[in-house]
Order: structure tokens, then sequence, then C-alpha cells
């Protein structure tokens, strides 16, 4: 999809493809998995060979290749986006260290309306610090980390904004007689179905009534659609990590 995107707009420009080891699109014209004619661009295995200063790469694989690629354009100075999911809190530091040499966006849901919606659902939580706040997210069955990295960034946006720390008070899970919920219990809870492509509901229940704030990503269109628009604002920008929250002046 992004492929396809960025060859139907004439305001940018597909300079390299990358693929894993083994898969055998490498070495074909990336236009053509994409279903867009060739572009003359050559999928390739091996990142460094099109790790650039004057590029900016779209990673959308997972944590641990995310990194690897990561290290890369770091050192070669190459722009990066990544939306990747499932860092562990080693990775995230080890992250944070390498963003900062190069130019560099991460963050769980490149889509305009998570981003709103995690700003307004702090906002929310400010306001009814009285009320239990809970997130659910729904995803495809062939999604490998849970709950989702949005769902986490929806956590820790309540329990920043209410001063709390989302590890102290998460919950990730209820089974069996759990008790009466803990007054400032943030509870996260992922369900695997089909091939949703991503709902996110976070719910504030008080006494008497609940405020629930939805986002559902009817495709992954806005998941490319934000990560191209992070890719433009992020060529002029000074080496830094930054969020789509900054991307999307939020």
């Amino acid at each position: 999809m992004l492929i396809q995107m960025i060859a139907n707009d004439p305001a940018h420009k597909l300079v390299g493809a990358l693929e894993a080891n083994g898969i055998p699109a490498v070495g074909s014209d990336a236009g053509t998995p994409a279903g867009v004619g060739q572009l003359g661009v050559t999928i390739t295995d091996h990142y460094a060979s099109i790790a650039r200063p004057d590029t900016v790469t779209l990673d959308f694989t997972s944590a641990a290749p995310s990194l690897e690629h990561l290290e890369v354009a770091a050192k070669a100075g190459a722009a990066i986006v990544i939306g990747s999911t499932g860092f562990t809190p080693e990775m995230e530091q080890r992250a944070k260290e390498l963003a900062v040499k190069t130019r560099t966006v991460i963050a769980p849901n490149m889509s305009i309306g998570i981003n709103v919606l995690t700003k307004i659902v702090a906002e929310v939580a400010a306001i009814l610090k009285d009320f239990d706040a809970e997130v659910i997210e729904i995803h495809h069955r062939t999604k490998v980390d849970a709950p989702s990295g949005t769902a986490l960034a929806l956590g820790r946006a309540i329990a920043t904004a209410r001063g709390q720390n989302l590890a102290d008070q998460a919950t990730f899970g209820r089974e069996g007689i759990t008790g009466v919920r803990p007054r400032d219990q943030i509870g996260v809870l992922a369900i695997r179905a089909g091939d949703a492509v991503g709902d996110h509901t976070v719910i504030f229940g008080g006494t008497g009534e609940r405020l629930e704030l939805t986002h559902r990503s009817q495709s992954r269109e806005s998941l490319a659609r934000g990560a191209i628009r992070a890719a433009t604002w992020l060529v002029d920008k000074k080496p830094g990590l930054y969020t789509m929250r900054e991307v999307l002046g939020l």
C-alpha cells in the first residue's frame, strides 16, 4: 500500500525497497508486488545499500528488525519513520538512544484519528479523575503482540494525565474472583478476531454514567497516509526523536 500511494503521488519518489532475506520478491521490481507496474526500483535484502542521508525510510516490520534498521539509519544519517510495535523496555531504551542520532519518528499508530484520540483521552482522563478507565482493542488474528502498541499508548496517556505510571496501574486481563476493582487501576484488554484492522475504545466509567471514545480503522490506508505525512514532515528536521503528535501539530 505504501508503494502504491507513493507511486501515485508526484510529490514523492520511491528510491528503495527492502524485504527479508530469502523472500522470493527480493531481486524483483518493487512495483510488481504492489500492482503498479515497473518502477525501476529493485527490492533488496540489504538495507545499508539504500539508507542514505537524502532518504526517508518507512519501516513497518516488527520490533527486532526495526531496531536493526534504526541502527543502520543512525549510522548512515538516513531519516526513518517506524510504525512497528512490540518493543521490550530494553529495546525502547536502545531505540531512544539511536533515534536522536538521525531524524526519527517512532509511533505505534500513524493514523491521524488515533493521534487525535490519544490527545482527547488524556484531556478527559485529567477531567474525570474519579472515573474508572479501561482500554479495549480489537485486531486481526495474525497480530503477534498484545496488547497493541496503540492500546498501551492510550493507557500511558491516561496514566500520565493522572500523575501515574502505567506499569504500576495496568492490568492486562481478569479471571476468577478478582475482588473489587482498585480505584486507580487501568485495564488494557486485547481481542484477536478475524481480519479486524484495528479498533480501540477507551471507557471512562462513573456512577450512573459512562463515556466511551472509539476509533475504528476501516483500512490500513489511514496508517499509510499518516506514515507518508510523517516522512514528508521529517525531511528538513534536525536530528532527534519525534512523535506523530509533533508531526500533526497536536
